[in-house]
């Protein structure tokens, strides 16, 4: 057998994940004895050093140990979990860097991003069926549950971020796009009264829920402001006395720039508010006020799903980071 080592890690590596991958699957039971270094050098066609090093990897996971004279054994099989995003982002980082630093070495996490490609996502999932203890996963639709999802047992499946489909018995941890983006412009009242006019950045394409518009709108009439939302950034131009709410990173950064070719200020003659906070939220101009849910706490969730199996089904609340934006 001859194993294909691709160039996106090192050999040592690989193989390391190989074993481990045969030890998950059940094919060396704990106190097994692994194949000599000998063995597996001719079996993977790699050399003794990759086949000791891939040993030192697998030992310092706490998926096998040895004794002096002794054979390489398996003492705790390592667990493969799928962790399937929607696209990258600095909330979604916080998100997996959590996840992983709760979970112990002996957890590899293969992490995957749909690009919300349903055909890419109905294809990740389909060929990592039965290959994963648990699978973590964003969908990749807030209305639509896919059928490919309800192929994974309930017991090893936690839905993340989206989810106002039917979730069944499903685990999840999500958020609401709707009456908790109400609530949260709720606790700005008395700062977004101060301003004329709200305008929604929901930039078509985006697949950020169109349902907070509704809600958008909703806040506005019930607190008798004017409104409106725009779903195109080269036909907006930033006005003195209105407040943005920007879906997208780069919306922000087009704001501010519009911004300053005007000469206005931002916190100063008008109003900005970004959705999912980020560092670098914290330090452009004096701040940008947000409304977030705790990433950080999504991938405690997560990992706390993975470690105990115990059945989880939470909205996160939308949470407001007030900054000199507003």
């Amino acid at each position: 057998m001859k194993a294909i080592f691709g160039q996106h890690t090192t050999k040592v590596k690989q193989l390391a994940d190989l074993i481990a991958q045969d030890i998950s699957t059940g094919k060396y039971e704990e106190e097994d004895a692994l194949p000599s270094i000998n063995q597996l050098s001719r079996t993977y066609h790699v050399s003794r050093d990759t086949v000791f090093k891939a040993f030192i990897d697998l030992k310092a996971r706490d998926i096998i140990d040895s004794t002096p004279g002794k054979a390489y054994y398996v003492v705790n099989r390592s667990k493969n979990i799928l962790l399937l995003l929607d696209e990258y982002s600095p909330f979604k980082e916080a998100l997996y860097n959590h996840l992983i630093t709760h979970l112990p070495p002996r957890y590899k996490v293969d992490l995957w991003f749909h690009q919300y490609n349903e055909r890419l996502f109905n294809t990740i999932l389909s060929q990592s069926l039965g290959r994963y203890n648990k699978y973590v996963v964003m969908n990749f639709d807030n209305e639509k549950f896919s059928p490919d999802l309800y192929k994974i047992d309930s017991s090893k499946l936690l839905l993340l971020d989206f989810g106002k489909f039917d979730k069944r018995t499903y685990s999840y941890v999500c958020q609401d796009f709707d009456s908790a983006f109400y609530k949260a412009l709720s606790q700005l009242s008395d700062r977004l009264k101060r301003y004329r006019k709200l305008v929604l950045l929901l930039v078509s394409g985006t697949k950020h829920p169109q349902s907070t518009s509704v809600y958008f709108q909703q806040y506005c009439e019930d607190k008798h402001l004017e409104w409106e939302v725009k779903d195109r950034m080269d036909k907006v131009e930033v006005r003195q006395g209105e407040v943005y709410i920007a879906i997208r990173q780069v919306d922000v950064v087009s704001i501010i720039k519009k911004a300053r070719d005007r000469g206005l200020v931002c916190g100063v003659d008008f109003g900005l508010i970004a959705y999912n906070d980020a560092p670098v939220y914290e330090v452009i101009d004096k701040g940008i006020t947000t409304l977030s849910i705790d990433w950080e706490k999504m991938g405690a969730l997560a990992a706390n799903f993975i470690l105990t199996g115990t059945p989880v089904q939470v909205y996160l609340p939308t949470e407001v980071h007030l900054r000199e934006s507003l």
